[in-house]
């Protein structure tokens, strides 16, 4: 799905009334219907609702919920159309006109002052003063009523998206001087900044809503911004089912260096995640005291011992494999980065670099123009920040990881709640599974050997990278399910791995 920009917003209204041959006025009534809906599904008909509207097509939206909520018999909305220059779009003006043709109306268009209505936390606020065409941030009384709003204390519903945030970037204006909405009704396609940390409190919960904008303009090129949701329409075409007549060779050798004494744990999950994640054969190199450990948790995994008995001294590749993976619980002893240094220099495989390998580059950054193209790295935001410099916020991070995947020609697998793959292309595509009970130790370590058992299995980097993050959070998702966020571990998300990937493949079987 793609994630849309506030041009691409206008090139597909456009396309949609020209193509549907209907008017701009009739989308805001198929709009506004769909929002005076969902409304309607959340609250009675005796909740106050406070409509405020600004000057554009989003209030003229916000106008035509307040007339459909009282045609649906609600009796206590209050609407509020800002008209401080005179000028209303055109839309926004016939919106008014079917308003205060109406009987018992209570609308107050505000040209000069404005005198607040008491708004408290049993109230409902339906915000439609700004959409997504916004151009400037939020100027003076504005800047007054969204603080306004957001110091009420009222329910907040904003109209696609909240009232002075931007559809992408965000990081150079005060977010106190925006809406602070409860709930976000977005028309049919996300926005860029519904990804963003720091955008959370502005946003609340956000939902999509379909209005049957045209599909031949979303899917065109002339929408693309570069940035994709990922979700299971994206994934299925790509997951490849077993076939008969095939053995463990044909699904590839992964070798996984990983763990140290007292981190074994960490080798442990990657190397149970690649297996169970289709891999044909997986070894693990570690520290010699870890023999006994992994032969024991994971008896499916062959193990490698290295000459030094606590940490990873040597990671030479003595056997073809398909992927190598390197970083879970290795340390960052100056032996084992000396050791990733030789193996960066000579690997011969698409490559994984996770945990205490991206912080042994972070040790020495001349590493960093010694990975090997097309390598993907996957760094939470402490890895990242160490990597690459500190970031005050998500956004900006992302926009760096653009940057330096394309320096380096890597993919960049940046995790969060919304984790990001970032090809050297620029790009991006955004995760939609998942959820705050993977915020476990391990939980990388499990994502390390879920890309490593794609790698191997012959999936592009990129391709192994993206699938890998989704079958992650589906896994997490459905152990979410059965255990609850806050009883789940990261060996829970590794035990439903298999029945992640099964249900996309029945997924992609039905359609």
């Amino acid at each position: 799905m793609k994630i849309i920009n506030k041009q691409g917003i206008r090139k597909i209204e456009e396309s949609t009334c020209e193509n549907q041959q209907i008017s701009s006025i009739d989308l805001v009534e198929r709009a506004a219907n769909a929002v005076a809906c969902e409304i309607i599904s959340r609250f009675l008909p005796t909740q106050r609702i406070v409509v405020i509207a600004g000057p554009g097509n989003n209030g003229a939206d916000a106008l035509a919920v307040a007339r459909m909520l009282v045609e649906q018999g609600y009796r206590r909305v209050e609407i509020f159309l800002f008209n401080v220059t005179g000028k209303l779009s055109h839309d926004c003006n016939e919106e008014s006109k079917r308003l205060l043709a109406m009987d018992n109306i209570d609308f107050t268009e505000i040209t000069r002052e404005f005198n607040p209505p008491y708004l408290g936390e049993n109230d409902v606020v339906v915000d439609g003063m700004f959409g997504s065409g916004l151009n400037n941030t939020l100027q003076g009384g504005f800047v007054s009523v969204a603080r306004y709003i957001n110091e009420s204390g009222a329910f907040v519903i904003s109209i696609d998206i909240p009232s002075g945030l931007f559809c992408e970037w965000n990081s150079h204006q005060n977010l106190r001087d925006v809406v602070h909405a409860d709930l976000t009704l977005a028309f049919q396609l996300p926005r860029l900044s519904f990804f963003f940390a720091e955008n959370h409190d502005v946003l609340g919960e956000w939902k999509l809503i379909d209005i049957d904008l045209d599909q031949a303009m979303i899917k065109s090129d002339k929408t693309n911004t570069g940035f994709y949701l990922i979700d299971s329409r994206n994934i299925s075409p790509f997951l490849n089912p077993r076939l008969p007549f095939t053995g463990k060779r044909d699904y590839g050798s992964a070798l996984i260096f990983a763990g140290s004494t007292g981190m074994m744990g960490a080798a442990v999950m990657a190397s149970r995640a690649c297996m169970k994640s289709g891999a044909g054969l997986a070894t693990v190199h570690s520290a010699h005291r870890g023999m006994q450990i992994l032969q024991t948790a994971v008896p499916e995994v062959m193990f490698e011992p290295d000459r030094n008995e606590h940490f990873i001294s040597d990671m030479k590749i003595h056997h073809k494999h398909q992927a190598v993976a390197v970083g879970p619980g290795i340390g960052t002893q100056d032996i084992t980065i000396n050791a990733l240094e030789r193996l960066l220099q000579n690997c011969p495989s698409p490559l994984v670099l996770d945990a205490d390998a991206l912080n042994c580059i972070a040790e020495r950054p001349a590493l960093l123009s010694l990975i090997p193209p097309k390598t993907v790295i996957t760094p939470h935001v402490g890895e990242f920040d160490r990597l690459f410099g500190e970031h005050k916020n998500s956004e900006n991070r992302l926009k760096t990881a653009i940057e330096k995947a394309r320096m380096y020609n890597i993919i960049i697998v940046l995790k969060g709640h919304y984790t990001a793959v970032v090809r050297p292309t620029g790009r991006v595509y955004i995760n939609s599974t998942g959820n705050p009970g993977m915020a476990t130790a391990g939980s990388g370590d499990v994502l390390t050997g879920i890309i490593t058992a794609f790698l191997a299995q012959g999936y592009l980097p990129e391709y192994a990278a993206t699938v890998g993050v989704y079958v992650h959070g589906l896994a997490g998702d459905m152990a979410a399910e059965k255990l609850g966020e806050f009883g789940m571990t990261a060996s829970d998300i590794s035990d439903n791995v298999g029945r992640a990937i099964h249900s996309i493949l029945l997924s992609k079987k039905s359609k």
